[in-house]
C-alpha cells in the first residue's frame, strides 16, 4: 500500500469535508447584511449557531494533518502565505467573536459594528481560501531550496482573484440554500430569491474560472490525460450543478443543497488531481515541485498516523452526525439564542 497516496486522499476528504460543512456558514455570514431587521439577522446567525465551531475542526485536522504527514509542504505553505494565513486567522477569529459578542449588548451601532464584522470576515476567510487554490492551482514560486520566493502582492494574480470570487459565490450559494432549509414565512420567501441569484452569479463564474483554467493553466488536465476515468467526476459535477436549479424550480431544496454538496466535493476532488503528485507547484521549475514523496514524512510515521486516523475518523463523523441530528429542522428562537 501507496502510504504517500493514501495521506494525500485523506487529506482531499478532510478538506472536501471543511469546505462541503463550514462552506454553507461561511455563506451564511456572507449573506447576513442581506437581511435588515434584528430578529432576522439572528435567526441567520443561530441557523449556523449549534454547528459553525463543529465544522472548523475539519480545517483544524486538515493542518494537522498536513503537518504531520507532509511537514515540508506544510512548512514551505506556512512561509509563502505567511501574510495572508495570519489574515485569514483573524478573520476566522473575528468572525467567532462577532458572534459571541453581538448579543451581549442590545445597541444598535454596537450590533450593527458586530453584523459588518461578521459578514466581512466570513467573505475576506472565503476570498482567501480561494486565493490559496488559485497559486496552488497556477504554480507558485518555490526554489530549490523549497522556500518561497516571492511576495505577498505576487500571490494577488487575477487568476487566484477570480478564484477567490468563485468560493465566495460557491459559498453564498451553499449558504442560501441551506438558509431556505432553516428559515419560513417571509424570511423564507425572499432566500428563495437568494438561491436564485447567488446560482447566477456562481454559474457565470464557474464558466469563467474553467475558462481562465484551460486557457492559462495547462498543468491543470494533464493528469486527465493519464487518468481519462477522471473525467467521469466532471460530467458528476456538471450534472450536479444543473440539478441545482431544477430543485429549486421543483421545490426540493433538500435536493438542492445535497447537489451543492456534491458540487463542492466534486471541485475538490478535481483540485487534487490537477495537483497529483504534487502538494505545491513551483512556477520557477517544475523539478523543484513538493510532492507527496519528497515532502513526506518516514513511512513508520505515515503508518502511526494511518492508525490513529483509522482510530479517531469514525468519532469525528459519530460526532458530526449526531450534532446534525439534533439539531435538524427550523430554526428556533430561544433564551440563550444569539
Amino acid at each position: 500500500m501507496d502510504l504517500h497516496l493514501v495521506w494525500f486522499v485523506l487529506l482531499g476528504v478532510l478538506l472536501a469535508g471543511y469546505a462541503v460543512l463550514d462552506g454553507f456558514d461561511l455563506g451564511v455570514g456572507i449573506l447576513h447584511l442581506a437581511v435588515k431587521k434584528d430578529e432576522e439577522r439572528r435567526i441567520l446567525m443561530n441557523s449556523i449557531g449549534p454547528l459553525w465551531d463543529g465544522n472548523e475542526v475539519w480545517l483544524v485536522t486538515f493542518g494537522g494533518a498536513l503537518f504531520a504527514a507532509f511537514p515540508e509542504a506544510y512548512a514551505t505553505a506556512f512561509s509563502g502565505f505567511y501574510t495572508a494565513f495570519m489574515v485569514l486567522l483573524f478573520a476566522l477569529i473575528f468572525r467567532a467573536v462577532s458572534m459571541e459578542f453581538r448579543s451581549k449588548h442590545e445597541g444598535a451601532v454596537w450590533r450593527k459594528f458586530w453584523d459588518v464584522s461578521f459578514s466581512a470576515a466570513s467573505t475576506v476567510a472565503t476570498l482567501l481560501f480561494g486565493v490559496a487554490v488559485g497559486n496552488a492551482m497556477r504554480g507558485m514560486p518555490i526554489g530549490a531550496d523549497h522556500e518561497f520566493q516571492g511576495t505577498f502582492v505576487s500571490l494577488l494574480h487575477p487568476y487566484a482573484l477570480l478564484v477567490g470570487l468563485f468560493a465566495v459565490a460557491t459559498f453564498a450559494m451553499h449558504g442560501s440554500i441551506y438558509l431556505y432549509l432553516k428559515t419560513e414565512g417571509d424570511l423564507q420567501k425572499r432566500v428563495h430569491g437568494w438561491m436564485w441569484r447567488t446560482f447566477g452569479v456562481f454559474l457565470v463564474l464557474y464558466m469563467l474560472t474553467t475558462i481562465y483554467t484551460l486557457v492559462d493553466v495547462p498543468v491543470a488536465t494533464a493528469n486527465f490525460v493519464r487518468h481519462p476515468w477522471c473525467w467521469t467526476v466532471v460530467v458528476l459535477n456538471v450534472l450536479a450543478i444543473a440539478n441545482i436549479p431544477r430543485a429549486i424550480y421543483l421545490g426540493r431544496p433538500g435536493y438542492a443543497f445535497a447537489s451543492s454538496c456534491a458540487t463542492i466535493a466534486a471541485q475538490t476532488f478535481l483540485f487534487g488531481v490537477a495537483l497529483f503528485p504534487k502538494l505545491i507547484h513551483s512556477s520557477l521549475d517544475p523539478a523543484w515541485s513538493l510532492t507527496i514523496y519528497n515532502a513526506a514524512s518516514s513511512d513508520k510515521t505515515l503508518r502511526i498516523m494511518g492508525v490513529i486516523a483509522l482510530l479517531g475518523m469514525p468519532f469525528v463523523l459519530a460526532y458530526t452526525s449526531v450534532v446534525y441530528w439534533v439539531f435538524r429542522g427550523k430554526v428556533q428562537m430561544g433564551k440563550f439564542s444569539y
